[in-house]
């Protein structure tokens, strides 16, 4: 490290609070009582009087920030309440669902939808309430295709048509033919599925 570099030369360094000279006329002087050094470090007033500040020297602006309680003189359910605003900025919130007066839009003749003509809402009211299915994956619809089944099949239904099925496909209850074995497997397969999928 090169000591004598010209980079050196432009470090300044702050003078000692007690070399310090006192304020100038046309600086801030420090607003501790008693204090005539250059109050050059700004420091809140306190709740109520946000946007302003006092002007101290660096000793008096650490004394002052040891002390300082923004919170001083509130009651703990006011303290709770601004750490809970805090959370979102200090800006209004809504649950989801509700709009900005406090109406659920799933209140009686709330619509979300500005309808001034009712055009919706009698679409809603004529169309019938459609059953919800249950949606099966790709391989649970190829097992109860395999059961010949449809999708709104229920576990009881699944059970009496794979019994019925291996009843009529078992080479023991056709005298022995083994022409539908290949059948019977894909069936058992099937059935073995939907049982794992809680389907059956």
């Amino acid at each position: 490290m090169n000591l004598n570099s010209p980079i050196f030369d432009r470090i300044r360094t702050r003078p000692r609070t007690e070399n310090a000279p006192a304020a100038a006329p046309t600086q801030v002087r420090c607003d501790h009582p008693g204090c005539d050094l250059v109050g050059e470090f700004r420091a809140p007033m306190g709740r109520l009087r946000e946007g302003q500040f006092f002007c101290f020297c660096l000793d008096h602006v650490r004394e002052y920030n040891s002390t300082y309680n923004y919170f001083n003189g509130m009651r703990d359910e006011d303290v709770l309440k601004y750490q809970k605003d805090a959370s979102v900025g200090h800006r209004p919130t809504w649950a989801m669902g509700v709009n900005r007066n406090g109406k659920n839009f799933r209140e009686e003749g709330v619509d979300p939808v500005n309808d001034p003509l009712g055009l919706f809402r009698a679409r809603a009211r004529n169309a019938a309430p459609q059953p919800v299915r249950p949606r099966f994956g790709v391989a649970a619809m190829k097992a109860l295709t395999t059961l010949d089944l449809d999708d709104s099949a229920k576990p009881d239904a699944v059970r009496a048509r794979y019994k019925e099925l291996v009843k009529r496909l078992h080479p023991d209850a056709n005298g022995g033919d083994r022409s539908r074995e290949e059948k019977l497997r894909e069936i058992i397969q099937a059935y073995k599925y939907l049982r794992t999928a809680k389907l059956a």
